[in-house]
């Protein structure tokens, strides 16, 4: 399905809305910039008409999407409350307010008057329900017109949310676009990118790279890359309850997420203790996948030729370095790897552990530097200072509690950046 002013079309539309596209978003341009508190009082309106089951047709299609949980975080992160700490914490207060230099040696005075950015286009990711509708909401909260092309797997929640959004208040009509085309049609991902001031894109090297090549000169490209978890063990403060939190979070995000654990750091150079460690480790794993079980059938078959192809290859390639001895669970497992190097796991609770000795920590987490994202820090308290400090010096933008990796919290940044100041740009005016 296509959204565009407000109005819902088929997805056999997209030819017809593409060719006016630039001579309707120019047309919005032309009026007074979009109010930050017209979009927050119309998010505040959607959360709390939804919490109130106010709209019973769109719940019950919720509850079928399997998208409750999206929604409850959603209708936390689009309160009032939420929304206005989120500006002030990225933006500061009066933000938009034009400001005068004081520039010193006689330099003239200029005006400083921040302003949207424009028109961005949101390539969003689909390993959370929410991020497309969410990444949206940021574009608005800076007055720009938002292009959005869905991720493929997206399940209707986000023209759900869109729909309930435009009618609950019209004049955002103009400032939405979403389009459901796939990402192998890029002669129209080209069109949308060349009415854009600024491309924001959710994804792994492949999509970066290829929003990359055909970004238009001079066009902002926001990159919001796939990122790479990790737990870091050194020491415990309650060891059954740091390893059974730990556990949950690996089951409960299915290691889908940018900060879900994909490799357990052990603070040690003997292989030993990583196999040990596998052996104590396993049956909470166990406890945690059936508690939170994988239901995506599809993806753990998916997972399961992942691995079969790996051996295949290694044995017919004996100079390949082995992933290491596996830890067979009930629907997970533990390998313990020989390397140090931080890698994506088969996920869906199947989990490498390798060694990095504090030591070797910088030199390891360097090599990559471009994934780093969070970290979940199980240590003693004598040590967790030090660790996390050593931590954000290797790179890693969120230092975490183990079981906590995921959580969301109101003003934190995303990879390092505030997303609403990347939206906007600075014009100087003459006095």
């Amino acid at each position: 399905m296509i959204v565009a002013n407000g109005m819902v079309y088929d997805s056999s539309q997209q030819e017809m809305i593409l060719s006016t596209l630039e001579t309707r978003i120019n047309e919005t341009r032309m009026k007074a910039q979009l109010d930050p508190e017209i979009v927050i009082s119309a998010f505040d309106t959607l959360s709390r008409s939804i919490g109130n089951d106010d709209f019973p047709e769109f719940s019950e299609r919720i509850h079928t999407l399997h998208a409750d949980d999206a929604i409850e975080h959603a209708l936390r992160m689009f309160r009032r409350d939420c929304l206005e700490y989120k500006i002030k914490a990225e933006l500061g207060s009066r933000f938009f307010m034009p400001k005068l230099t004081g520039p010193p040696l006689g330099f003239p005075r200029v005006q400083i008057d921040p302003r949207p950015l424009g028109t961005l286009l949101h390539i969003a990711a689909g390993n959370m329900d929410i991020l497309p509708a969410y990444s949206v909401a940021e574009g608005l909260l800076t007055g720009n017109i938002n292009i959005l092309k869905l991720p493929s797997v997206d399940n209707g929640i986000t023209v759900a949310l869109f729909e309930l959004l435009l009618t609950i208040e019209p004049r955002l009509r103009d400032y939405v676009y979403i389009f459901d085309t796939p990402s192998d049609d890029i002669a129209a991902i080209r069109r949308m990118a060349a009415v854009a001031d600024g491309i924001a894109v959710w994804g792994g090297e492949e999509a970066v790279s290829a929003v990359r090549r055909f970004a238009p000169t001079g066009c902002r490209l926001i990159e919001w890359g796939h990122r790479l978890g990790f737990a870091y063990i050194s020491g415990y403060e309650n060891k059954e309850q740091e390893l059974t939190e730990l556990a949950e979070h690996i089951m409960l995000t299915k290691q889908l997420l940018c900060s879900s654990c994909q490799v357990i750091y052990l603070d040690t150079s003997n292989m030993d203790e990583v196999a040990d460690f596998c052996k104590t480790f396993l049956p909470y794993l166990e406890r945690a996948a059936e508690k939170y079980p994988v239901e995506d059938v599809g993806a753990v078959a998916e997972m399961t030729l992942r691995r079969y192809s790996d051996m295949l290859e290694c044995t017919l390639n004996p100079t390949k370095n082995m992933d290491g001895q596996v830890f067979q669970g009930k629907h997970c497992s533990l390998t313990a790897s020989f390397d140090s190097e931080l890698e994506l796991s088969y996920m869906y609770g199947n989990c490498i552990v390798k060694r990095l000795p504090e030591e070797q920590m910088m030199n390891c987490l360097r090599r990559s530097k471009g994934y780093l994202q969070t970290a979940g820090l199980i240590t003693t308290a004598s040590r967790r200072e030090r660790l996390t400090e050593l931590l954000i010096r290797c790179g890693v933008n969120r230092v975490m509690r183990a079981g906590s990796m995921s959580d969301a919290f109101l003003g934190e940044a995303h990879d390092g950046e505030y997303a609403l100041r990347r939206y906007t740009r600075i014009v100087n005016v003459a006095l």
